[in-house]
């Protein structure tokens, strides 16, 4: 009786892990309530370089993931969505090198005059907060809101080469951050706490003149030092 519940639990386990949700795809659940696929799980369709026609060569999609691919001389560039949006619910899951760097830059004006994504987006810092080089302020640890607000108490990536899961809000201007299931940001662009952080920040310098003034742009994955790893990209309009 014994070796026979054994072989029921075993059978059970195989069952419900061949039941696991495919990564790249949507549940009936998912698609009823909203959710839309941002990557495919074979392509960059739906991406580009930003200011380019394309995504570069640097942006691969290897065993069901975008890849930031480091060792390339060319084709580099933060990766955008084709899309604007607004009011949405965003999650995803990304993976960092050792000593990695990379962000989720948001609200961006894609605009000739904008040299880069981080003029005019925030970003949820994705980061290897032990070997990375830019782990020296807390703010600038992974699952902050870069350079403004964010510690070590909420700062809880998984070790490098697992995945961490991000779930980002924005809904009318109000922003929350989760990453791995805790919350590590909360506030309203334009309140006076937030122009606080800005003024605190590396933003409040000229170049960044019309930074998150607009509550609604595309979304990006940076280029930074290191490879990045990209997937179960999803949102739906709030």
């Amino acid at each position: 009786m014994k070796r026979k519940l054994i072989v029921l639990a075993v059978s059970a386990f195989i069952f419900s892990s061949a039941m696991a949700q495919t990564p790249n795809t949507l549940s009936k659940e998912e698609k009823k309530a909203g959710w839309k696929l941002l990557f495919d799980g074979k392509t960059t369709k739906g991406w580009h370089t930003y200011l380019k026609k394309e995504a570069g060569a640097k942006w691969e999609v290897k065993d069901g993931a975008i890849v930031f691919n480091p060792t390339l001389s060319t084709g580099g560039g933060d990766l955008v969505t084709d899309g604007i949006y607004e009011n949405y619910e965003l999650n995803l899951e990304w993976k960092i090198s050792k000593g990695g760097n990379s962000g989720i830059i948001f609200d961006i004006q894609e605009d000739p005059k904008y040299g880069a994504t981080y003029l005019t987006g925030p970003e949820m810092q994705v980061l290897d907060n032990i070997d990375a080089s830019d782990n020296k302020k807390e703010n600038h640890l992974a699952g902050c809101l870069y350079d403004m607000s964010g510690d070590a108490t909420v700062s809880k990536p998984v070790p490098v080469g697992e995945w961490n899961k991000v779930k980002l809000i924005q809904n009318k201007g109000h922003l929350t951050f989760w990453l791995n299931g805790i919350k590590t940001f909360e506030g309203q662009i334009g309140s006076a706490e937030w122009n606080q952080m800005v003024a605190n920040s590396k933003f409040k310098n000229k170049d960044f003149a019309d930074f998150a003034k607009v509550a609604k742009g595309k979304i990006a994955l940076q280029e930074h030092p290191g490879s990045s790893q990209w997937r179960n990209i999803k949102i739906r309009t709030l």
